[in-house]
């Protein structure tokens, strides 16, 4: 009986530990995805400079 307790707590950790695992996991997803939503805003604001720029080359000529 012992150690079928034993037995069962261990695997209840087990299984905290990979719920964190699984955790860790998600938030370093989420974070990537917010890396990527910088990067894109990053490239619009390049291309709106590109724009503007162009807008006066278009002016001076």
């Amino acid at each position: 009986k012992v150690w079928y307790s034993l037995e069962r707590e261990r695997e209840r950790e087990r299984e905290r530990e990979r719920e964190r695992e699984r955790e860790r996991e998600r938030e370093r997803e989420r974070e990537r995805e917010r890396e990527r939503e910088r990067e894109r805003e990053r490239e619009r604001e390049r291309e709106r400079e590109r724009e503007r720029e162009r807008e006066r080359e278009r002016e001076r000529n």
